[in-house]
């Protein structure tokens, strides 16, 4: 019979246990970086704190925070804690604005990387005799290739196909008997918009999981997904500021379970910076507990959700996390309004007459920013006539007011208006002047 867990000891570790293994592993933590990298000594004495001030777990309030512009500064390895001799790999942000992050790797990292990546493919059905075609571009991003060590160490064949040739993609399905398919969420869509326009029904193909990362997505979108590809949507989450997906998975149950031996999780208030309690919701912090070569401390995601330490059914003791409500730094404010794509995105899949596809546009009317959302209807939409239209797109205007309290107004476009993803999808653009 096949096993349940990829490392059963830690997956279902008992929590006092857990904590005691977190804190000999920050204590060694805090003094290696500490040791090695001046921008953390620095920080840590101008706090009068040394690594021996860290006991327990609640002690790690007490020490700085990292933020983004940190390894900016840093830039390229500032942060790096071993020489480059040491260093087997090299991975970075995409740097849309200004130096891309850096996130060097020694070999002990790799693997422990690649450990939590078996974990989690391994808790959402891919085995040694799956078939897992990834269609991560393989690169700089951390997902290709975190997805492809992960399955290697699984033992399954894997079909490195690359992002994009969306219609190479379905033929690698069909032909190799794909029964795993790993991209961002918006870029499966776009394969299964393709698949229904080329007359291909996935859902009676070889494939039976999605393993989908890289980008915020709602519940609704996974039921979407679920519905029309016949397969089990699972989530990987991740960054590469820790070590890129293999942060957290989602099990069959679909909570997404942190691999807290490799990273201990805090949520804080983002205005108060101070812990909050399990079950509050607040921003993301993590910090590297075994990593060498850029161990992170208290690095601020930015990325707003809730900590809960729950039974879970699938039997994992792991801390669970909420999915990502969104990020601080994409909250739009408009009209005085806190707004976030997902709640915009939660509206749009209610509506069966759309597809899954939208933008959210930003800019001003006179001094007051605006906000205004463009999607797509599914055909039998524009065969009903453009009075439907009109009248459906009042209706899901109606409907986001009633979720966020401002008026948004919705444009129904033309089928293919909207360009289709085939990495992490643009959902917002600000025409706002700089």
């Amino acid at each position: 019979m096949s096993k349940k867990y990829w490392d059963e000891k830690f997956e279902t570790m008992p929590e006092n246990q857990m904590k005691a293994f977190q804190v000999e592993k920050l204590k060694e933590t805090l003094q290696w970086v500490y040791d090695r990298i001046p921008f953390y000594k620095r920080a840590f004495d101008e706090r009068k704190l040394k690594p021996q001030d860290f006991q327990k777990l609640e002690d790690l309030a007490k020490f700085p925070f990292t933020v983004k512009t940190d390894l900016r500064d840093n830039y390229p390895f500032g942060l790096c804690a071993v020489p480059i001799s040491e260093v087997v790999r090299i991975h970075a942000s995409s740097g849309t604005t200004g130096k891309p992050i850096t996130g060097p790797y020694t070999q002990d990292d790799l693997e422990q990387w690649t450990e939590c990546m078996a974990r989690g493919l391994w808790a959402q059905e891919v085995r040694p005799d799956s078939i897992l075609q990834n269609a991560y571009g393989m690169g700089l991003f951390t997902g290709g290739l975190g997805f492809l060590q992960g399955a290697m160490r699984v033992g399954c064949a894997v079909v490195p196909s690359g992002a994009g040739m969306t219609e190479r993609q379905i033929m690698l399905i069909q032909d190799f008997g794909t029964t795993a398919l790993c991209c961002t969420p918006s870029y499966c869509l776009t394969i299964i918009e393709k698949a229904e326009n080329m007359g291909v029904d996935l859902k009676a193909s070889s494939l039976k999981t999605g393993h989908f990362g890289a980008e915020p997505w709602t519940v609704e979108m996974r039921d979407e997904i679920e519905r029309r590809g016949g397969i089990h949507a699972y989530e990987h989450y991740g960054l590469t500021e820790l070590m890129g997906p293999g942060v957290s998975f989602t099990c069959e149950h679909y909570n997404i379970h942190i691999n807290e031996d490799h990273v201990y999780p805090e949520i804080i208030d983002p205005d108060t910076l101070e812990p909050v309690d399990l079950g509050q919701e607040g921003e993301l912090v993590f910090t590297a507990v075994q990593r060498r070569a850029m161990p992170m401390i208290r690095y601020r995601t930015r990325d707003i959700c809730t900590l809960r330490r729950e039974k879970c059914a699938c039997g994992r003791t792991l801390v669970t996390m909420d999915k990502i409500l969104g990020r601080s730094d994409d909250m739009m404010i408009i009209s005085g309004v806190n707004v976030f794509p997902s709640q915009i995105e939660s509206v749009l899949m209610e509506f069966g007459e759309l597809e899954p596809i939208y933008q959210i546009r930003l800019g001003k009317k006179g001094y007051i920013d605006s906000i205004t959302v463009e999607t797509e209807g599914k055909p039998a939409l524009y065969a009903s006539g453009k009075e439907k239209i009109a009248e459906l797109a009042k209706q899901i205007s109606a409907k986001i007011q009633a979720v966020i309290g401002i008026h948004v107004p919705v444009s129904i476009l033309d089928q293919g208006a909207i360009e289709r993803s085939i990495g992490k999808a643009k959902r917002v653009i600000d025409e706002r002047p700089k």
